[in-house]
């Protein structure tokens, strides 16, 4: 207990009493670079998140994969979770820090008070015992002069030459040092007992009660300080069942992983609709051998068809075509001609689905200015009916322009729908057609004149350059950028595409734009397009350029 403390150990309370002041606001400053420390940590994944985001438009078609889709969802887990983290650090600095600084400006005031008391206590006691003291002396100083008074006045009452007079003044000198001596002893007891009482007041009453007091203040201190541990934890502690919610939600997200889907989100995303290639014809190089002797050289009228046959493949090759026509050079055809069926499709329908919601909302919003007119013509304090038509005419006029373009844009599936359900059609019928054609020939041993075979086959490399100069003669080959081998065949049944054999080696002239198409060359010049994924690219930066046409 405190009070058994003595006096001489006031100034050791003193240090002690701010020694547990300065530790609590050590434990103070603890808190408040935890407090930081979660803030920090907070503000660190916040932006972790944000830069991980996508950055994406509405209107972003993009497929959405589940591993993106877990991805995202654990991001915003992750979010949540920072934001529990700012509740920890917001909690924390209100019960614990804020707390901490309001009771230890209070504990400073009320530690002051108390040793401001004891300091008044033992003040008073030092000035009653200088008054004590001081009494005393003056007691001891009137004895003194009392007894040399005494010794005066035995002297000359013992002295027969002294006279009368001046032995009675010594007595009276003697009665009066002998009166202030009895005076300056009552008030030396007086004193004295005064101090006493005050001595033992200040030592069992005053300064107990003030060291009570300091120890009950160094007790509540260490209660808030258990309070205040308390809280620290607590302030973490409940905001664990949100922070297991959204582990939990991490866990769920990785689950709904479905490699299944995401393949086939990669097959609906890249399906084109074009027709694997086809087998290859038979080409019969002994037909010369068989040939009549009357007709004296190969048959002019086969070389003249493979020469038409040639000059067109070729000019097609130098025309740049694209699969469905010319390459678009600027921005995208209203009618996405230059994609893909598939792919065309699939565009249609979500211009077809965009135009279905615009005409809904012009259509809700006729009805609304419908029911609007209805309303102020029968309450014309409310508006003038006239001033809806304008707005009436023009929703009516574009509901009339959103359907034509729907019908535009139908009309444009339909075609498409019907081109890949003919291409499904005509694969499974050219198989037998193929079988049944293969080995037919003309009289003179050639084959008969089918557009398909025709095409299909490879053009004649005896036809001269001079026939295509005058059609072609401004268009100049394009360089090559690099190489390709062929990985698979492929039959180039569509408008400026180029057939190749598997293992073919080509020349790169243009790279892949983002549609899967790559633009290639032949070593004999002609020229088209080729599935990317079908080639192994090899672009070089000093290869071969154009080449000169057998």
């Amino acid at each position: 207990m405190f009070t058994s403390v003595l006096n001489d150990q006031f100034d050791n309370l003193d240090k002690h009493t701010q020694w547990g002041i300065d530790f609590l606001e050590k434990y103070a400053k603890f808190v408040k670079e935890r407090i930081e420390i979660e803030q920090n940590y907070a503000k660190q994944l916040r932006n972790l998140v944000k830069k991980y985001c996508p950055k994406r438009s509405p209107k972003d078609e993009e497929p959405r994969f589940t591993s993106c889709i877990a991805f995202f969802n654990i991001l915003n887990e992750l979010n949540d979770y920072a934001g529990q983290r700012e509740v920890v650090a917001e909690e924390m600095g209100h019960r614990v820090y804020g707390e901490l600084m309001r009771y230890s400006h209070d504990l400073k005031t009320e530690r002051k008070m108390h040793l401001q008391e004891g300091r008044k206590a033992q003040q008073y006691l030092d000035m009653c015992w200088k008054q004590m003291d001081n009494s005393k002396k003056k007691f001891e100083r009137e004895c003194r002069e009392a007894e040399k008074a005494q010794q005066s006045y035995e002297r000359l009452d013992n002295d027969t030459n002294a006279t009368k007079a001046d032995v009675e003044k010594a007595k009276q000198q003697l009665n009066l040092r002998t009166h202030m001596a009895d005076e300056n002893k009552n008030e030396y007891a007086a004193q004295l007992q005064n101090f006493n009482g005050e001595q033992h007041k200040h030592y069992y009453i005053v300064i107990p009660q003030i060291y009570k007091q300091l120890q009950e203040m160094d007790e509540r201190r260490t209660i808030k300080l258990s309070e205040c541990y308390k809280g620290f934890a607590d302030s973490e502690r409940k905001v664990i069942p949100i922070i297991s919610k959204c582990l939990e939600g991490m866990i769920l997200a990785a689950k709904s992983v479905d490699e299944h889907r995401d393949s086939q989100l990669v097959i609906d995303c890249f399906k084109s609709g074009f027709e694997p290639p086809g087998d290859f014809p038979f080409e019969d190089y002994s037909q010369n051998i068989y040939r009549t002797i009357s007709d004296g050289t190969i048959s002019t009228p086969k070389q003249e068809g493979m020469r038409i046959d040639s000059k067109t493949t070729v000019g097609k090759a130098k025309g740049k075509l694209w699969l469905f026509g010319k390459k678009p050079k600027g921005p995208a055809l209203e009618d996405f001609s230059h994609l893909p069926p598939e792919q065309r499709r699939k565009k249609l329908q979500q211009r077809i689905d965009e135009l279905n919601r615009e005409l809904q909302k012009e259509t809700d919003q006729k009805d609304a200015l419908i029911k609007m007119k209805d309303v102020y013509e029968k309450n014309p304090q409310m508006g003038d009916p006239g001033s809806l038509q304008p707005k009436l005419t023009e929703t009516m006029s574009n509901m009339d322009r959103l359907r034509m373009e729907i019908h535009k844009n139908e009309a444009w599936l339909s075609e498409v729908e019907g081109k890949v359900a003919a291409r499904s059609d005509r694969r499974h019928s050219s198989d037998i057609n193929h079988l049944v054609t293969q080995g037919r020939e003309s009289p003179e041993g050639s084959y008969t004149d089918d557009a398909n075979q025709e095409v299909r086959g490879p053009p004649q490399q005896h036809a001269h350059p001079s026939e295509f100069d005058d059609e072609f003669e401004d268009d100049d080959p394009l360089p090559a950028i690099g190489h390709c081998k062929a990985i698979y065949p492929f039959d180039g049944h569509n408008e400026g595409t180029l057939a190749m054999k598997e293992g073919e080696i080509l020349y790169i002239i243009e790279e892949d734009k983002g549609d899967g198409w790559t633009r290639a060359r032949r070593h004999n010049g002609e020229e088209g397009y080729v599935p990317t994924s079908y080639i192994d690219v090899t672009l070089e930066k000093n290869s071969k350029g154009a080449v000169t046409y057998i």
